[in-house]
């Protein structure tokens, strides 16, 4: 898919965007700008995005019976019924390209707010950006420990991060270790940037307060040709469990190079990303039966908050998908920061942070199976509780934990 330099606009007309800040609250329109790879590996991450995004835009912007913000009614009543307008920005993956687009996206394009970006390394600059220009940024979809930790005043994320992921992880190796299943050695296998160092590190750490035994330890180089000598490493080591932290290309080329090595680990537990995503199971899903990974979000949610299964519905009409954990964090990325731009009654950067800041959204108000959304002194929702589901039949159940499970975990996988 090519994306101009322009982008995509979406309704309305483009001179407004254009409007001076403090004309902007007058106008019929508020402009939001979303940064994400529309080109390089990961250009269908941003097709995926873009469409759970046109997805929340209907929400706001028609009428809807939905227990959903801003759902019944049409756009934002705390301005005079504004419509939302979305700019997309292609950042190719790139951090400096992110930086420049940024930028570009709030000095010519006007954007109220930011929210992105897929890759935690392109989140560093892009937040960095919007800190500087005052404009809030919502990290909807990015999974690093690290970035909510920088004193900015200005980043907020609705979703969990890696360390509450692989918290997750752990208390569901306790549980199934406290039903007798053998689990005393771990395999991590981790990605270069700042996502796989991260979850890497959180994953060590755990495993060391927990009382796991990490036999294998491989950082490896994002998009790499080739993965036979770590895979030949983790065969030697032969781990309980191997705990992968890849992109949607590098997980394919493990999954492959795993078969060609015969390699078959009794589970393997997922830290999403591209385990998350329909092409890794379209190319490699006959060899993933039972694989477990972490997420935000559960289809099976439906059975509970019908809600949850009619927007699925709207999602699935645009993309020919269901909502995974990356695309339902998205929609509710626009929902969350909408909402906020409503309850501020402006388009003014230092008004909508303070109602970011007095988000308190009851976790039955989103499609998730979180507690709800309040975000902490440092911009992080910690109330955003993760699932673990596992890969059966062709589609995810959810396995973990206890309340929300569905099915119970097949161990070790087929």
């Amino acid at each position: 898919m090519t994306i101009s330099r322009r982008d995509v606009l979406l309704g309305g007309a483009a001179a407004a965007a254009l409007a001076p800040i403090a004309a902007r609250a007058e106008t019929s329109e508020v402009v939001i700008g979303l940064i994400y790879p529309f080109s390089g590996a990961s250009a269908q991450q941003g097709v995926d995005a873009q469409k759970a995004y046109e997805t929340a835009l209907d929400v706001i912007n028609k009428d809807f019976d939905l227990d959903l913000p801003l759902a019944k009614g049409e756009g934002l009543p705390g301005l005079g019924g504004a419509k939302i307008r979305l700019v997309f920005a292609d950042h190719q993956g790139d951090p400096q390209k992110g930086r420049a687009e940024t930028e570009r996206l709030i000095t010519q394009d006007k954007v109220s707010a930011v929210i992105g970006t897929y890759h935690s390394a392109v989140a560093v600059t892009v937040s960095q950006v919007c800190e500087r220009y005052q404009i809030p940024f919502l990290s909807a979809d990015n999974s690093s420990p690290s970035l909510h930790r920088r004193g900015l005043k200005f980043y907020f994320r609705a979703a969990a991060h890696d360390e509450m992921f692989s918290a997750a992880m752990f208390d569901f190796f306790d549980a199934m270790k406290k039903k007798g299943t053998r689990i005393e050695t771990l395999s991590l296998f981790h990605e270069d940037t700042i996502f796989g160092t991260d979850s890497g590190n959180a994953q060590a750490k755990l495993a060391g307060e927990r009382g796991y035994k990490v036999v294998t330890d491989i950082k490896y180089r994002n998009n790499s040709p080739s993965l036979s000598a770590e895979v030949q490493q983790l065969k030697a080591a032969n781990a309980d469990v191997l705990m992968p932290s890849s992109y949607t290309t590098d997980g394919i080329l493990l999954v492959k190079t795993m078969a060609e090595l015969g390699y078959k680990p009794n589970a393997i537990v997922a830290q999403d990303a591209g385990f998350s995503e329909k092409a890794l199971y379209d190319a490699v899903g006959d060899k993933l039966e039972g694989l477990i990974s972490r997420g935000s979000f559960s289809l099976d949610l439906a059975a509970k908050r019908p809600m949850v299964g009619k927007l699925n519905a709207m999602f699935k009409e645009r993309s020919g998908k269901d909502f995974n954990d990356l695309t339902s964090r998205q929609f509710m990325g626009l929902i969350i920061m909408a909402d906020a731009i409503n309850r501020a009654k402006s388009t003014d950067g230092d008004k909508i942070r303070e109602a970011l800041v007095a988000t308190d959204l009851p976790g039955e108000q989103t499609i998730m199976p979180w507690k709800r959304v309040k975000f902490d002194e440092m911009g992080q929702n910690n109330d955003a509780d993760p699932v673990l589901l596992q890969y059966v039949g062709g589609k995810f159940v959810t396995i973990f934990p206890p309340q929300a499970a569905i099915a119970d975990a097949i161990w070790p996988m087929k």
